[in-house]
């Protein structure tokens, strides 16, 4: 209990340095996209059409992190701004404060973080709206997510395999880290001590997929005090199972002073990319000047002088120039004459969402009601 009250008094503390910001860098790029189905986790869906998409485009889902929105993180990671040069389609399911006050995905909630439930159920309705509506690629659908998104990224890929090509994770935790909120922030401060083992039947427990796995990137900073990048090591063990795949990389290499490594499959393609960012807290890796300029930084979106966007799209083949693909106009659904992302070089910032949120506590009801006091107390819920 004394950790556990330590990790809420740091979270608070980050959370009055940097509150809740419902937007940044100005007028929304993305549009309103209600008829996708049922939406039994209460989820609102944005997306981005850029004025000319590619015939059978790639869909790209997005998720924020804590404290964020589907508006400020698109600005921050600078997402639309390569859907406009390279034409694939952006979804980006948007939190509800009525679902959690600090707009986290509720990735640690059972009623939520399994499949054909809650808001993992409503994401795979999107993405299927965005088949049938957009004409997206179901075989090109790929998900990246930040720190709660990341962790939700992790929950989807887990329970949907089929759906995803490849998935990004940042800052984010693996699949099956907590079913409540104490565990939640147990996690975050450090990742459980499982078996490389039974991190892989985490995953290959959630869906009864028996075809091939989705590609992984995982990001995450070595200065990380929100979530312990002891999760990372956690998330590669996972999907290192899960893909049959050795310890002992294929490759490693430093990039602009961050290190990479990856694990090939049979063929030489890359299965796995791990890269941790040197010196960097809780957020997405940026380069917002150079020739990879991209996004632009703010709260938990990090001048690193690595672009994560570019190098996760290009991972999954989807920065080709437009004379290599043919483009078709797309109806009017993107935003006209809507400027380049602005580049911007801010001083890194090192914060913290708090992962605190509605949800079912299990363990002995004197125990919740001390969590969840503290927790009131340190303005993570209401």
């Amino acid at each position: 209990m004394t950790r556990l009250s330590a990790t809420i008094a740091r979270l608070a503390a980050m959370r009055a340095i940097h509150p809740i910001q419902p937007a940044a860098g100005g007028p929304s790029r993305l549009a309103d996209f209600d008829a996708f189905g049922t939406n039994p986790g209460a989820l609102r869906a944005k997306i981005y059409v850029p004025d000319q998409i590619a015939e059978k485009p790639a869909l790209v889902v997005v998720l924020h992190g804590c404290t964020q929105n589907a508006a400020g993180y698109d600005c921050g990671s600078g997402w639309s701004q390569l859907a406009d040069e390279h034409g694939f389609l952006l979804l980006f399911p948007e939190q509800r404060r009525a679902n959690n006050p600090n707009l986290c995905f509720n990735w640690f909630s059972p009623a939520d973080n399994a499949r054909d439930r809650g808001e993992a159920l409503s994401i795979r309705e999107m993405i299927m709206a965005m088949v049938d509506t957009h004409g997206a690629d179901p075989s090109r659908t790929f998900m990246t997510g930040l720190s709660a998104g990341g962790a939700m990224t992790s929950v989807m890929l887990a329970s949907y395999p089929e759906l995803f090509a490849g998935g990004a994770i940042i800052a984010g935790l693996p699949h099956g880290s907590a079913s409540n909120i104490p565990q939640a922030l147990e996690a975050m401060r450090e990742a459980g001590a499982f078996s490389t083992k039974d991190l892989g039947d985490r995953v290959r427990r959630a869906s009864n997929h028996d075809g091939p796995w989705p590609r992984i990137s995982i990001w995450h900073g070595s200065a990380d005090a929100t979530v312990s990048s002891t999760n990372a090591d956690a998330i590669l063990a996972q999907w290192l199972s899960v893909h049959g795949l050795e310890p002992a990389p294929d490759a490693s290499e430093q990039i602009a002073g961050h290190r990479r490594r990856v694990w090939n499959d049979a063929a030489g393609r890359p299965l796995i990319e791990d890269y941790r960012i040197a010196n960097m807290g809780h957020g997405t890796p940026l380069a917002t000047t150079g020739r990879d300029a991209c996004g632009m930084a703010m709260p938990h979106m990090l001048e690193a002088g690595i672009s994560s966007t570019r190098r996760i799209a290009s991972s999954w083949g989807l920065l080709e120039t437009r004379t290599e693909r043919k483009f078709a106009q797309s109806g009017g659904q993107g935003q006209e004459g809507t400027p380049t992302l602005p580049v911007a070089r801010i001083s890194r910032l090192e914060a913290l969402p708090s992962e605190a949120s509605r949800s079912t506590v299990s363990g002995t009801a004197e125990a919740e009601k001390i969590i969840h006091d503290a927790l009131r107390a340190a303005g993570l819920m209401q």
